[in-house]
């Protein structure tokens, strides 16, 4: 993968809350040896690389200790006292990179070249607000072409909420305009008219020269007000003609809309950001994908999504209640269109809870009349699916009922909603293309967007080039693998990102006296053992010690009871006294319980499991059951493989001092999940110098909330793990962070970092290790191309080692790009560091 990101290392931090924490726990092992006390005090006094890499904050206070971590009714005081984001300083690039081997590559970036003009920024408000955008966007194209003589030639840029901008002055410097807008979704006959009172204002003046000076490196901060400016006149465009679902732009013009299932099928579209680079201004453009509604009509929608196969088949038979609540849930907020008389567009709020034949209204003459009754009188449509319950909009103390056979979806409407694991796997295959085809497609995009003939981007001076950069990268020598003396291959080099081992033995085997299988297949009970007994022989073969006999013999389960099976097998071991090292469990044929397996298994009952798809269980081949045994020799306390590097202590700023390495992640819940709660996680290594083996940490914590709120109290609880294990303190701290968005890393970095340093004085007063804190981003949209076939994987993606550092990143902070390992498929990402 290639990624993003920032680094951060040696200063303290500034004062900030550092989450609820885990309570004091045990006290931190004795005091240091005096050869631990001078290891740390050459290592505070870090200079070259590690000072390169540091990022500082306003004022730094090296000789003051952080306070304890705090309790959690202080931690809401301390976050009124942040220090300010724009107090946080990235580390600056010291120099670019020599080793490895070269290569020439090319990246979707484009090339901008701006000419200079006078940047004019002016506030829109709009009376009353407005929360759409499209309606925002609608109202400034009518006032814009009501009142020319106004704006004279010039073609305004507008981002759909407050900001409007020039090349050059407007004739006034704060108006006030009323605009009469049609809404065209209105439901009565006669087109209702809104009147909205839009205020001008003057709000700032710009112009190029900072962000020249920005780009060659001679100012620091980034203008993002011009920056700003530059992007919504891009964006202008294709905002007017696609539709928009984030930073991505999606159109039925760019084609490739594909069936997903259910009555959802996915577009492709395309992603734009304007990015600071040190080749310049940079437009980046990838291929996206989202899915949408399929446009169809509502008998059809329902047929596909509740899978009824023909829709007049099903015609006459009434939908059961889940069903009804499916639908509900899955229509609620689409827009549909009416197929009879005058067209009309309505916004879904539900469904009825009668069936359309036993729905009645008050006619004109003031008796009943039934829905049915009405369309046959009124249309001559006799009502074939009166079955089945009418759509409804409106409110309910008004509502209006709509027979879905009569009601159409309208097209680009984005589905939001959770994705099922076939929707999934259908997106994701759209998603993932070989490199030479996403280059071509990125190509294309181009010149659908063709900003040559942009007359917006003419104005403002603003030109693209058509090419993708080129890039001299470089390749990184792969690193020596370690493995055990007793096997023939001893040491390994990767090839491509990839090696074999089977010449080769664990280079620390794990012992496993207890373990059990649970059988949830359809799987037979003499191929399920067959399968155990191939898999223990294997384990052992590498090198581990398992006990060919299982605690007791092979438990079958019912995949509609997964939670009572697996808490018998619990009891059954613990009444034995023989606590389970690891629990095999063949999953059922029918996907979908790995989350529930594991969730029961590792936060319930504390076993530790291992899942094998009953398909591989049945080949049983020599290839999968090696690629278990590595999992179990993990789980078990083994260790694979360690770098040939870290055992002779030949790895920088890693071996001369004991350094422990954290791994930070949070992960949120799938769109459409609104209350599920964000987990996250921290995981640190147990060893050293071979800083091969880990420990983890998970804590639940608010919806949707990126910053670790615990992050305090779980690195306390892993560097109190790390110094049992090894018996030394670390030195220092290496902390990487995965899934930070820029607009997060300077919060992310001033409450993180404060964490960190806190956990460290509450396991000991003055304990102030130097940090390196590293964002990695995987969630970027740079991709990079091979223009040497032969130096390429047998995806065709870049070579595993990949650096660039270089041209599309930053014009001055500290970051790189890396691919650092071979892809599976095509579309390896690289993630950015």
């Amino acid at each position: 993968m290639y990624g993003r990101g920032r680094r951060r290392g040696g200063s303290p931090a500034p004062t900030k809350g550092g989450g609820r924490g885990r309570g004091r726990g045990a006290p931190f092992p004795s005091p240091m040896a005096s050869s631990e006390a001078d290891s740390i005090s050459s290592v505070s006094q870090l200079g070259g690389e590690m000072e390169r890499l540091s990022v500082q904050t306003e004022p730094p206070a090296p000789t003051q200790a952080p306070a304890a971590i705090p309790a959690p009714q202080q931690q809401k005081q301390q976050q009124q006292q942040l220090v300010p984001a724009s107090s946080v300083k990235f580390a600056q690039r010291p120099d670019h990179g020599t080793v490895g081997s070269r290569c020439l590559i090319r990246a979707n970036h484009f090339l901008v070249e701006l000419a200079d003009r006078d940047l004019h920024h002016y506030d829109v408000s709009i009376t009353p607000e407005v929360a759409s955008r499209g309606v925002n966007r609608a109202i400034m194209r009518e006032l814009l072409a009501s009142n020319s003589t106004h704006f004279q030639s010039r073609k305004p840029a507008y981002d759909g909420r407050k900001g409007f901008y020039t090349a050059g002055p407007l004739t006034f410097t704060s108006k006030d305009f009323v605009v009469t807008l049609v809404d065209k979704d209105d439901q009565g006959s006669v087109r209702k008219e809104r009147k909205f009172k839009v205020t001008i204002r003057l709000a700032s003046k710009t112009d190029l020269y900072h962000l020249k000076e920005f780009l060659q490196g001679r100012q620091r901060g980034a203008p993002h007000d011009t920056i700003q400016v530059l992007d919504v006149v891009l964006r202008e465009s294709p905002s007017n003609n696609c539709t928009i679902v984030g930073r991505s732009f999606f159109t039925a013009g760019l084609g490739g809309q594909n069936e997903i299932g259910n009555g959802i099928e996915c577009w492709k579209g395309f992603y734009q950001s304007l990015r600071p680079t040190q080749m310049g201004m940079s437009l980046n453009i990838d291929v996206s994908v989202a899915a949408f509604y399929e446009p169809i009509l509502a008998v059809d929608f329902v047929a596909k999504l509740l899978n009824l196969g023909d829709p007049i088949r099903a015609a006459t038979r009434p939908l059961s209640d889940s069903d009804r609540a499916k639908l509900k849930k899955a229509l609620r907020g689409v827009r549909v269109k009416v197929t009879h008389g005058e067209e009309k567009r309505y916004k879904i709020t539900g469904i009825s809870a009668s069936a359309t034949n036993q729905l009645r209204f008050a006619a004109e003459d003031g008796k009943q009349k039934s829905v049915v009754q009405y369309f046959l009188e009124k249309y001559n449509i006799r009502l074939r699916f009166a079955s089945w319950p009418a759509l409804q909009s409106g409110n309910d103390s008004r509502p209006i009922f709509l027979p879905m056979e009569c009601c159409k979806i309208i097209e680009g409407q984005r589905y939001s909603k959770k994705l099922n694991e076939k929707q999934v796997t259908a997106l994701l295959r759209e998603a993932c293309r070989r490199p030479v085809e996403r280059e071509h497609s990125i190509e294309q995009i181009v010149h659908f967007n063709d900003v040559a003939q942009d007359d917006l981007a003419k104005e403002f001076g603003v030109s693209v080039k058509k090419e993708l950069t080129c890039i001299d990268a470089r390749v990184l020598p792969p690193p020596v693998l370690k493995y055990h003396d007793l096997g023939k291959a001893r040491t390994v080099r990767p090839r491509v990102g990839q090696w074999n081992m089977i010449n080769a033995k664990l280079f620390n085997g794990a012992t496993v006296n207890f373990w059990m299988c649970v059988n949830f297949s359809s799987l037979g009970e003499q191929m399920a053992a067959s399968f155990c007994r191939a898999l223990v022989g294997m384990c052992n073969n590498k090198g581990m010690v398992i006990n060919p006999a299982p605690v007791f013999p092979i438990r079958s389960g019912h995949p509609n009871q997964l939670e009572k099976t697996l808490a018998e097998v619990h009891s059954m071991c613990n009444n034995e006294r023989k606590q389970l090292q690891i629990l095999i469990i063949i999953l059922p044929d029918v996907s979908g319980s790995y989350g529930t397996i594991k969730r029961v298994c590792e936060t319930e009952l504390g076993i530790v499991s291992q899942c094998c798809q009953p398909k591989q269980a049945r080949k049983c081949s020599p290839q999968y059951l090696e690629n278990v045994a590595l999992k179990i020799n993990v789980k078990a306390g083994g260790r694979n493989t360690v770098l040939e590097d870290a055992l002779n202590r030949r790895i920088p700023l890693l071996s001369d001092t004991p350094t422990i390495i954290f791994g930070a992640d949070v992960t949120h819940p799938q769109p459409g999940e609104d209350s599920s709660p964000s987990i996250a996680a921290i995981v640190a290594s147990m060893d050293w110098p071979e800083v091969t083996t880990y420990r983890g940490l998970v804590s639940a914590q608010k919806h949707r909330q990126e910053i670790i709120q615990d992050c305090a109290g779980m690195i306390r609880e892993l560097m109190i793990a790390f110094r049992r294990t090894t018996n030394q303190k670390p030195s220092r701290i290496i902390f990487y962070r995965d899934g930070v968005s820029e607009g997060q890393f300077s919060q992310v970095l001033l409450y993180e970092m404060d964490a960190i340093r806190k956990a460290c004085a509450s396991l000991e007063p003055n304990y102030l290790p130097p940090v390196t804190f590293i964002v990695v981003q995987k969630r970027h949209h740079t991709r990079l191309f091979a223009t040497n076939p032969n130096q390429t994987d047998k995806s065709g993606n870049i070579l595993p080692g990949t650096v660039v550092d270089t041209k599309i990143c930053h014009p001055s902070e500290h970051d790189f790009y890396l691919c650092s390992h071979a892809g599976i498929q095509a579309g390896a990402l690289s993630c950015v560091v």
